[in-house]
Order: C-alpha cells, then sequence, then structure tokens
C-alpha cells in the first residue's frame, strides 16, 4: 500500500478508525526535514505493507488535525493503534530507528 493522505475530513477514517497500526507524518511542503523522511517513508510503507499504514497530513490544508494532537513542529510522527497514540517522534529520524521504533508496537 501506498502513502496515504488524509485531511482533517478523513482523519478519523483513516487513523482512528483503522484497523491496523498507523504511522501518521504531519508535514508541510516548505519543510525541509519533511521533505528528506519523505522518501524513507515511502520505502517503510511498502517493507510494512499489511501491518502498518502510513498517512501524511498536510498542516498547512488541515490544521485541525494537528491542533487535535499538539503537533508544535514539523516533522512529527505519530504512532496509532486501535484509535491512540502509542508513540511519538519528532523531527528527521534515520530509517533504521524508524524501523526499529515501529517494530515495537507490531
Amino acid at each position: 500500500m501506498a502513502l496515504v493522505s488524509a485531511t482533517d475530513d478523513t482523519f478519523n477514517k483513516e487513523v482512528l478508525q483503522a484497523s491496523q497500526l498507523v504511522l501518521v507524518d504531519f508535514w508541510a511542503e516548505w519543510c525541509g526535514p519533511c521533505r528528506a523522511i519523505a522518501p524513507i517513508l515511502e520505502e517503510m510503507a511498502e517493507e510494512f505493507e499489511g501491518s502498518l499504514k502510513i498517512v501524511k497530513v498536510d498542516i498547512d490544508n488541515n490544521p485541525d488535525a494537528a491542533v487535535n494532537f499538539n503537533v508544535r513542529s514539523i516533522p512529527t510522527l505519530l504512532l496509532f493503534k486501535n484509535g491512540k497514540v502509542v508513540g511519538t517522534q519528532v523531527g528527521l529520524v534515520p530509517k533504521s530507528a524508524l524501523e526499529e521504533w515501529v517494530k515495537g508496537f507490531i
């Protein structure tokens, strides 16, 4: 499964009601570290297909979700399991560290 984009309107369906583990990437077009982490997340979406769903939320176009989850800087990655936040990573993180982080929840 490729990356999924969510909006304020689809956030509940895509993230909170998902049956699998969901990693949400709060990002913005103008954010350099956000652009740098994007290819890592695309690779991970393929590697963890079936056990992890990766959802991107553009905070400029969808501010409500970011406000609801207290996102103060980007990129912020939130890991959701059964509709609840179970982990947070802020900033550009190496792929190996992200993979280890996610594996701890699968």
